[in-house]
């Protein structure tokens, strides 16, 4: 599967280094507590650059967290193809989805809901992010499964990650004194979703 060119490279980056910057002056400010300006600045590039990536300071704050979910599906490439999809999964979201990359987008998702000028980046983040890394997986399932099974699993994937993220299961990152006495780790909860998934609910 191709890679990124030397020049996508640079403008994914560029677009991740002035969302970090957008995000990191939500987290300390709020959403109402800063400009594009303070954005740029702290980032280190011009308002034009950040123009040419973002249409909103609320577009820049909500893309940051799910670099992660693409980090994900970009491992599955690199992964053999006589792993059963589902196993290789597994291990991808082991190892891609980290406490960072974890408290990230819960922290967007949390923001959100206190700033509502923020939400509709973030649905619009969340829809653009699964159909890309859908359409990934289909390439990655190659004509190794049907493509129903594709859509199913990945759904059941997303709807499941969601879950966690959202504070619908009560699911607690290394560090996170805030959950109650019966949450589960985040890998002791893929292990539980997983296991539903190759045996049914």
């Amino acid at each position: 599967m191709s890679r990124p060119g030397l020049r996508e490279m640079k403008r994914e980056a560029t677009a991740q280094a002035l969302a970090e910057a957008a995000f990191d002056l939500a987290k300390a400010r709020g959403l109402d507590g800063f400009v594009i300006d303070d954005v740029v600045e702290r980032a280190g590039y011009s308002r034009r650059t950040f123009a040419n990536h973002y249409s909103c300071k609320e577009a820049a704050v909500a893309s940051v967290a799910y670099s992660g979910i693409d980090a994900a599906v970009s491992a599955l490439e690199d992964v053999s193809s006589d792993v059963p999809l589902l196993d290789a999964i597994h291990a991808v979201l082991r190892l891609q989805l980290t406490t960072e990359t974890l408290s990230r987008m819960r922290e967007v998702i949390r923001l959100s809901r206190e700033f509502p000028s923020l939400e509709p980046y973030v649905h619009h983040v969340q829809h653009r992010m699964r159909l890309e890394a859908e359409q990934r997986l289909r390439l990655v399932a190659a004509d190794r499964y049907p493509p129903t099974y594709v859509s199913l699993l990945f759904g059941a994937l997303y709807g499941m990650v969601s879950s966690a993220l959202e504070g619908l299961v009560d699911v607690r990152l290394p560090g996170d004194t805030s959950s109650g006495p019966g949450s589960l780790e985040f890998d002791q909860f893929l292990d539980v979703a997983f296991k539903h998934l190759r045996s049914g609910f």
